[in-house]
């Protein structure tokens, strides 16, 4: 089968993935086998071909924002048939054993494997899962429209969920991507007010298309004190500016895997109860709630297509900014 392979890290710009053929994958017991169709495009891929976060194996095939048919099935699976669409995302496996998955954190297991990081994902024509981390797609999704629900939705909805906002106050997006394009749409149709904050004038445009009640940069200052924030864009920087904006009480949750250092923090800002708080990958739980809210709201994501081969040029653009919404790999 084809796919888009890493074998050394290399900045965006000197083209780190390459396209080869490799083995079809067999299934294992509990597995199943998805012909994938579409693979959203995510900026852990990036930190992942340019080793920001340390990689636990190479070669490695990149890609958690999967959609696809299940072709194959290994010994014991029987939650899904073939020919059933479904959807994979960043988390592929946990132990269900440790201190975390008893308390129902397994988004933080000890022995947590992810999907395009541990093991090969969906850069490739095929990839392998185990059944019970994968999910349905609602039909209301196209294949191109649902992969980037698979993390960028995942992701800012146990974000959001953490900013500890409520029905109706105001929230604050430092950064506009993929993920806060979908938050956007999940709180507004919750009664939020969101004011998002971009230095790329295209993305506070798309902030404005979707609803946003005053768009500006982080140097600018909102008409209103916020009530809650998500930083998605990894500067540490606006980790402050988030908090000079924010009410008493309120929380600033930071949605990225990785950032650069945080300045130092005034406590005056910090003061008056207000909280700073870290996303930690997702849940299983995670993944269901967002489909199911996607299709409820529904959810509409701006995409941009690109072929499998191009898998490069998309990561590219999207660390250039260039990017409106997300981008998707036609498999």
């Amino acid at each position: 089968m084809r796919a888009m392979l890493l074998e050394k890290p290399k900045p965006a710009e000197e083209n780190p993935l390459r396209l080869a053929d490799v083995p079809l994958p067999t299934p294992g017991a509990g597995q199943i086998r998805v012909r994938v169709s579409a693979c959203a495009v995510c900026h852990t891929d990036l930190h992942i071909v340019e080793s920001d976060i340390p990689l636990p194996r190479l070669p490695i095939i990149p890609g958690h924002q999967i959609v696809g048919v299940v072709d194959a099935l290994g010994a014991g699976a029987q939650q899904f048939r073939e020919g059933e669409r479904v959807g994979i995302p960043w988390l592929y496996s946990t132990c269900g054993e440790c201190a975390y998955c008893r308390k129902g954190l397994e988004n933080l297991c000890e022995k947590a494997q992810f999907t395009g990081y541990h093991v090969n994902g969906g850069y490739a024509e095929a990839v392998l899962v185990p059944e019970a981390f994968a999910y349905p797609i609602p039909a209301i999704f196209s294949d191109l429209q649902a992969a980037p629900l698979l993390c960028a939705g995942i992701i800012g909805f146990r974000a959001l969920r953490l900013s500890n906002v409520r029905p109706g106050e105001r929230l604050g997006l430092f950064g506009f991507g993929a993920s806060a394009h979908v938050v956007i749409q999940l709180a507004r149709h919750e009664g939020c007010e969101v004011y998002a904050f971009s230095r790329t004038v295209s993305h506070r445009q798309l902030a404005s298309q979707l609803g946003a009640t005053w768009v500006g940069t982080a140097e600018d200052s909102p008409p209103e004190q916020l009530d809650a924030a998500i930083v998605f864009a990894p500067a540490g920087k606006l980790v402050l500016d988030a908090l000079r904006h924010l009410r008493k009480g309120g929380t600033v949750a930071l949605a990225g895997i990785t950032m650069s250092t945080i300045p130092e923090i005034d406590y005056r800002l910090l003061y008056h109860e207000r909280i700073v708080r870290s996303v930690a990958n997702c849940t299983r739980a995670d993944a269901r709630g967002l489909l199911h809210d996607a299709e409820q709201v529904p959810v509409r994501t701006e995409i941009e297509i690109y072929p499998l081969a191009e898998a490069n040029q998309a990561l590219q653009n999207m660390k250039q900014s260039k990017i409106g919404g997300a981008a998707v790999l036609k498999i």
